[in-house]
């Protein structure tokens, strides 16, 4: 499964992008801007994807593109969590900062499981 990182802290997309990569995925990116995840958005399944980005409090908004453009499955990382509130309809997890890799790669596990055996109606939010 290829894993978008769509993140603006250099360190936080590293880490992510090392989690993906240990659990068995591809990963595109890291990328800050809502520019440049939808330039990448073609060759991605899976998008990890924080609230606030380099172009402003953002990730919402990318996220509804990716999900209904592109078909890309999102997980929100976020340090704020409360601002997706009841969540966004199509994401499929939303994960609290501080993370930890169990939960990053469990969350990757059950999008490739959906993207398996996608039916129409697997989003959880």
């Amino acid at each position: 499964m290829k894993v978008m990182i769509v993140e603006d802290e250099g360190f936080i997309a590293l880490e992510l992008e090392r989690i993906a990569q240990d659990a068995g995925h591809q990963t595109v990116g890291p990328v800050s801007t809502i520019e440049q995840a939808l330039a990448h958005a073609p060759r991605s399944d899976v998008a990890l994807v924080d609230l606030n980005l380099a172009d402003g409090l953002s990730g919402a908004q990318l996220a509804r593109r990716l999900i209904d453009r592109y078909g890309v499955d999102v997980i929100f990382v976020t340090g704020s969590p409360e601002s997706v509130g009841n969540g966004i309809e199509g994401a499929l997890d939303v994960i609290p900062k501080p993370f930890t890799d169990d939960r990053i790669a469990g969350a990757l596990s059950r999008a490739q499981a959906l993207r398996r055996d996608f039916d129409g109606s697997n989003a959880i939010m």
